[in-house]
């Protein structure tokens, strides 16, 4: 078997048999592509059944001198998952990478903005434009509603259940799921479709888009990025920011303020409720005040 052909194939097996979306299949792809290159610019010719785990550790070896550990780990999981398959598949019996030690490394957290700070980011964007009331139409939806980068540039108009309270969003592997969304963020929203949405000469192909660029066309994700940035500059925001920050914060917030963490998954899309709490920042302040005020031992 040879490697393009084994790597199709383990593509077509994360989408169709585990509903990975494109963007997470690609990075599997990478990984797999990083051990292709180290192979050529070696010399070692060995097909995807007979690279054996001593190749692998060379592999892992000199990839340890250009990345930081946790991208080391995410290379090494990649490299397992792809070869988990071919064993699975029955095109070889063992898995190269069952003797390789994955760094340890920590549990990193988004950094988090306070309430304060996402008021002072909405309140710095100019609303004389009409780019200005999209923006922040978009950063009070994903504040609102928890949601990704990727689920805020594919939502449709027609995933807008207003009168329920409630948006569906299609997240990672392409999981349906319903979250409220509170009326401050529905105002913005009918506001921003019937007086800066409808002036817009739409193309085609993104008639349910929500939210378009000038051109008529849906956001990329990089564009997000671009606007969050300008507005941290603006207001001199010394952190360093991305759509996520406004999604951890989304957690952080409703948590502190005494939301269920089961809650919080659901709205979030995790599967396990370890990735929740990973995302959801305690300090111990908070967890004091949970203490002093649930525990039945507290001091009356």
């Amino acid at each position: 078997m040879k490697w393009n052909h084994a790597i199709k194939d383990y593509k077509l097996y994360l989408k169709i048999e585990r509903g990975l979306s494109e963007n997470t299949i690609e990075n599997y792809g990478r990984d797999i592509k990083k051990l292709l290159t180290f192979l050529e610019s070696n010399d070692i010719s060995l097909s995807p059944i007979k690279i054996n785990d001593e190749t692998i550790q060379k592999f892992v070896y000199e990839t340890a001198k250009k990345v930081n550990p946790r991208s080391q780990a995410r290379i090494i999981s990649g490299l397992r998952s792809f070869f988990d398959y071919l064993v699975f598949e029955n095109y070889r019996e063992t898995n190269p990478t069952d003797l390789i030690e994955t760094p340890k490394v920590g549990r990193k957290l988004p950094d988090t903005l306070s309430e304060d700070e996402i008021n002072q980011l909405i309140s710095a964007i100019d609303l004389s434009k009409s780019q200005g009331e999209r923006n922040r139409t978009i950063i009070e939806t994903m504040y609102s509603c928890g949601l990704r980068v990727s689920e805020a540039v594919t939502l449709r108009i027609s995933d807008l259940f207003f009168e329920e309270g409630f948006i569906r969003i299609l997240g990672k592997g392409n999981k349906e799921r319903f979250v409220p969304i509170h009326q401050q963020a529905q105002k913005y929203i009918l506001f921003y479709i019937k007086d800066i949405r409808s002036h817009i000469d739409v193309d085609k192909k993104f008639e349910d888009t929500l939210f378009l660029n000038r051109r008529g066309k849906g956001l990329s994700r990089q564009m997000i990025f671009m606007i969050l940035k300008d507005l941290a500059v603006k207001i001199s925001l010394n952190k360093k920011i991305s759509p996520h920050t406004l999604r951890h914060s989304f957690a952080t917030h409703l948590l502190k303020r005494g939301a269920d963490l089961r809650a919080i998954q659901q709205m979030l899309g995790h599967e396990s409720i370890t990735t929740t709490e990973v995302y959801v920042h305690l300090d111990n302040s908070y967890l004091k005040e949970v203490v002093e005020k649930y525990h039945p031992r507290r001091s009356s």
